[in-house]
């Protein structure tokens, strides 16, 4: 979440430049909730529909892990 905070800083007017950072926030976020069940919670992360949503419509970029 503090590498995602520092991108997003830095990339103001571009912050499509930081979406490696939130797949990794949102892939640990979706990990969360596929344990704890769709009822868990956490600050850093939106619910488990946005996430799944964004997963699949943000592309990975070129040497993404």
């Amino acid at each position: 979440a503090c590498a995602l905070q520092t991108c997003l800083s830095r990339n103001t007017y571009n912050p499509e430049k930081c979406d490696e950072y939130v797949r990794k926030l949102y892939t640990c976020c979706l990990e969360m909730y596929n344990i704890e069940g769709a009822n868990a919670e956490s600050t850093a992360c939106p619910s488990k529909p946005v996430i799944e949503r964004w997963l699949r419509r943000v592309p990975r970029q070129k040497g993404g892990d």
